[in-house]
């Protein structure tokens, strides 16, 4: 996963936004991209990210509309951008297939992470997930309607919500609800969470804190 440090672009974007989509100069986003290339073995797969739950086969040449990608293919590179959502990377033990998800609380409510690990048609125990860093849960405040959408689904989510003094309003744990969505299909080998966008705001972009900001990127490849 990138930071914000390292790039060329100016404050609010400063320094190494990825986004080509947020107000930054297009100059500077293909250099930062640029500079990213460099430590790839190719043009990452990038992704029109709408907070769906569609999963797509990494192809060529094209910016498919999805939230999470797949290859089976050596040195093509699947990626997500993100600003406060989770972003989680996956792999087999064989080394036969990865992906890349972008879990915001859209997404992660509809399945996302799930439908990834379908895609990716290796069995649930054989994967691995790394979790991003994202929004941590001292300071994702959501309302009662994010609540219910999750706990309709898996009543122990509800444990991953803490009532705040204002009604209706709740501190909730992505990376806790991420990794309930992931034990439910059988992914038990989950790593990674425990970082804040919002909260180290020299290190990560944060579209809840800032609301003009850059974006970061998690790759992932195979060998």
């Amino acid at each position: 996963m990138t930071t914000r440090e390292g790039g060329v672009s100016d404050a609010p974007w400063a320094s190494l936004n990825l986004g080509d989509h947020v107000g930054d100069d297009p100059a500077h986003v293909a250099a930062n991209r640029a500079r990213l290339r460099q430590m790839l073995p190719a043009e990452p797969g990038w992704l029109r990210q709408v907070h769906s739950d569609r999963v797509v086969a990494l192809g060529r040449g094209d910016t498919p509309e999805a939230d999470a990608s797949f290859t089976r293919e050596a040195g093509r590179v699947c990626a997500v951008l993100t600003a406060d959502c989770l972003p989680v990377l996956f792999c087999d033990r064989a080394g036969s297939v990865v992906a890349a998800a972008h879990a915001g609380w859209r997404g992660l409510a509809d399945g996302v992470l799930e439908a990834t690990v379908a895609a990716m048609q290796v069995p649930p125990g054989e994967i691995l997930a790394w979790m991003g860093a994202a929004i941590g849960p001292a300071a994702f405040e959501v309302g009662d309607e994010v609540r219910e959408a999750f706990v309709a689904r898996h009543a122990d989510a509800a444990a991953a919500f803490v009532p705040q003094p204002t009604a209706g309003k709740w501190r909730a744990d992505i990376y806790r609800l991420a990794r309930i969505r992931l034990e439910s299909v059988g992914v038990r080998a989950v790593y990674g969470g425990g970082r804040c966008t919002f909260g180290e705001a020299d290190r990560f972009f944060s579209y809840r804190r800032d609301g003009v900001t850059g974006r970061m990127a998690s790759l992932v490849w195979l060998a």
